[in-house]
Formats: structure tokens, C-alpha cells, sequence
């Protein structure tokens, strides 16, 4: 692949090849196929963070073959989400790798030093929301934020809350997340200046439906300036905070 990207950079010296010909090759140029997977090479180059290995339903041979890959064509630090602690032992055997268990990630090389605009807060209502917590706490660190964790800070103790206003109001982006009725997003989104993720849990008993009382109550916020993602989904959480503390990223 460098090699590719060799040809196009001597085209653009020599003048057989626009700068603009050029950008459009480089993000539009594909992937590797390796049978069970492309391989997505450019996406770091399209959207500022390269592909991530999504754990769940993969062998752990068929993610040591992405990760092959990806080492191969020069990526450094490899995320890995929803990784059981069997399947990481197995990778383990092949490539280095710390395992966050509570989280169930693992990362593959060194976790970048944090060059975001400022902190990432990440805030559950009960310990029970912990795993999601960690799962977008270690993505944002990966992707080169600083973290916060405010953990078991729930509105069914409000003084919990209320305890840890310095670091809310000195947050960039805070990840709100709760399970049962999911009121933790709007009484954070009603203290803060600044964009809050709400992710809703699967904790709660029969009628919260496995999350879906938490996400609707967190769709009808009253507060402004709370996005909603989908339940359980911390990594989306922790990716859309980086994305919102690293504009240069995203800009045009």
C-alpha cells in the first residue's frame, strides 16, 4: 500500500497528477480482502480515526487476521471492542495486547498521548453501568483523551451529583450513563455548558425492557444539548466525544 501511495505522490510532483486527483484516490482507495473481511486501510484517512475490530461473533483467528493486516499496513495502536477474556488469551498468544476486562477491550500497542481541546467526563448513575462506562472511557482514551470517570454519581442520590459540579462544568464533553428510567442525562445536561452522550443501559428491572425506557427518557430530555446513542453503546459514546474534542478531525 505505501508503495501505491508512492506512485500518487510522484505523480503529484511530477505534474501528471492534480492535488485534487490525488486526495481523491487516497480517500477513496479501498481495502484489503482476506476473505472474511475487508479490510478498511483508509479510514483514518477519510475520517481522522482508523478502523476499529469489532469483537463479538469473531474467532480469534479470524481477529489475528485483521490485526495482521492492519500491522501491516502501518497501524500502530489497534482497538478491539467487545472482546471476550477467552478470545484475548487467544490473541494474546500472537500479538501483545492489554486486556481491559471490565470494559472487554483490548489494545494493541501504545495509547496515544492526549491531544484533545480538554476533558472527557465519563459519569454513570450505579456501578452496574460501569462496563458500558469503561468500554467508551478506554475507546476516547485510544482515540487520545484525557478521562474523567465520575462513577455511581445517580439522581437516587442527587448529592452525588451535585459533589463533582467542578468537574462537569470543567468538562469539554460529558457521557452520561444510566439504566432504569435514565434521568442522569437530563439533570447533567441541565448543569453543563457543554455537549453530553447520553448512552442508555440494559440495567433495570422488567419494565425497563432491556434499556428501552432508559433511551426514550433520554430521546424526551428536556435539556438542551443532549445527543442519545444506542443502548449499551459505549464505544459510539466514547468515538462521538473524541470526534466533538478533536475538531481538526472533522473539519471540511
Amino acid at each position: 500500500m505505501s508503495e501505491d501511495i508512492r506512485k500518487i505522490l510522484d505523480g503529484v510532483q511530477r505534474g501528471s497528477v492534480s492535488v485534487d486527483d490525488a486526495l481523491l484516490q487516497l480517500k477513496t482507495k479501498p481495502f484489503e480482502d482476506i476473505g472474511y473481511a475487508k479490510v478498511d486501510m483508509h479510514r483514518k484517512l477519510r475520517q481522522g480515526v482508523a478502523e476499529v475490530i469489532y469483537g463479538a461473533g469473531k474467532t480469534p483467528e479470524q481477529i489475528m487476521g485483521i490485526i495482521d493486516v492492519m500491522k501491516k499496513n502501518g497501524q500502530k495502536t489497534i482497538l478491539i471492542t467487545r472482546l471476550s477474556a477467552e478470545s484475548a488469551e487467544r490473541v494474546r498468544e500472537k500479538h501483545p495486547m492489554e486486556y481491559y476486562a471490565e470494559a472487554r477491550c483490548g489494545v494493541i500497542g501504545e495509547i496515544p498521548k492526549a491531544d484533545g481541546l480538554g476533558k472527557i467526563v465519563v459519569a454513570t448513575g450505579g456501578t452496574s453501568d460501569v462496563p458500558v462506562a469503561e468500554e467508551a472511557a478506554v475507546t476516547a482514551m485510544v482515540l487520545g483523551n484525557e478521562v474523567v470517570r465520575l462513577y455511581d454519581v445517580g439522581v437516587a442520590g442527587l448529592h452525588r451529583t451535585l459533589a463533582h459540579l467542578e468537574d462537569i462544568m470543567n468538562a469539554n464533553v460529558i457521557i452520561a450513563i444510566a439504566g432504569m428510567e435514565g434521568a442522569l442525562a437530563s439533570v447533567i445536561g441541565g448543569l453543563a455548558d457543554c455537549p453530553v452522550i447520553a448512552v442508555p443501559t440494559s440495567v433495570g428491572y422488567g419494565a425497563s425492557f432491556g434499556g428501552l425506557s432508559a433511551l426514550l427518557s433520554m430521546l424526551n430530555s428536556c435539556a438542551s444539548g443532549v445527543s442519545v446513542v444506542n443502548i449499551d453503546n459505549g464505544f459510539g459514546a466514547g468515538y462521538l466525544a473524541s470526534m466533538i474534542n478533536h475538531p481538526k478531525n472533522v473539519e471540511k
